[in-house]
């Protein structure tokens, strides 16, 4: 069931539900109908929208948006001090004396990656909760990781060790952040997960109540 139907489906049950309860269990202006769904005890102060008493805990571990996005931000800010580095390889002078063209080619690659990382962290680093955003900023981390292990190779062959050795220091800088963005997208997924676990649930209940036989009232034909 897609996320907008589930979201549909509440919502006319929430109305629905408004009109079938008792005056005494209608809610107060104000409040959210949504969580009486089912009788349920309202939510307490500083527990998650949609909490219901059995469901899944909360992931554990789920950075704030202030401190992912200053991870974020330094992820950008370390994208951006690699581009000058890559810009003084030569891999054209390494075709000269042999290399492969896939080197040129990687090495090409790697710079346009890194220029859309150092874009895409600080665009997401105002928004960090967009998971499809942060799973491709985490992808593209890693194929920057691929390729500048080949162009590292070629600057081995056809450079110098030296020259490779301070490009490879330079890009481990960024492994701690890459390993936090990593977490925060496992931790960003599951309360996802779990989000839509509790609406599913919700909407079993509210089709439930709606599509139960009605209660007869009044007296018995004779």
């Amino acid at each position: 069931m897609s996320t907008g139907l589930r979201r549909l489906t509440l919502i006319a049950c929430a109305v629905a539900l408004g009109a079938q309860t008792p005056p005494a269990h209608v809610p107060q202006s104000g409040q959210q109908s949504a969580p009486q769904l089912g009788s349920q005890p309202a939510p307490q102060p500083g527990s998650q929208p949609g909490s219901q008493p059995g469901s899944q805990p909360q992931p554990a571990g789920l950075e704030t948006d202030w401190e992912i996005g200053a991870a974020l931000q330094e992820i950008g800010a370390h994208a951006t001090r690699l581009l000058p580095a890559l810009n003084q390889i030569d891999a054209r002078s390494w075709v000269d004396q042999g290399a492969s063209e896939t080197y040129a080619e990687q090495l090409q690659a790697a710079k346009d990656q890194t220029q859309s990382l150092a874009d895409g962290a600080r665009a997401l680093a105002k928004n960090p909760e967009r998971l499809p955003a942060a799973l491709e900023l985490y992808f593209r981390m890693q194929g920057i990781d691929a390729m500048l292990a080949s162009v590292e190779e070629g600057m081995r062959k056809y450079q110098n060790p030296a020259s490779a050795q301070a490009l490879a220091s330079l890009q481990a800088e960024t492994g701690a952040n890459r390993d936090r963005l990593q977490r925060y997208v496992v931790n960003l997924a599951a309360e996802r997960e779990q989000e839509l676990h509790v609406m599913d649930q919700e909407a079993q209940r509210c089709r439930g109540t709606l599509t139960a036989p009605a209660s007869k009232s009044g007296k018995k034909k004779q």
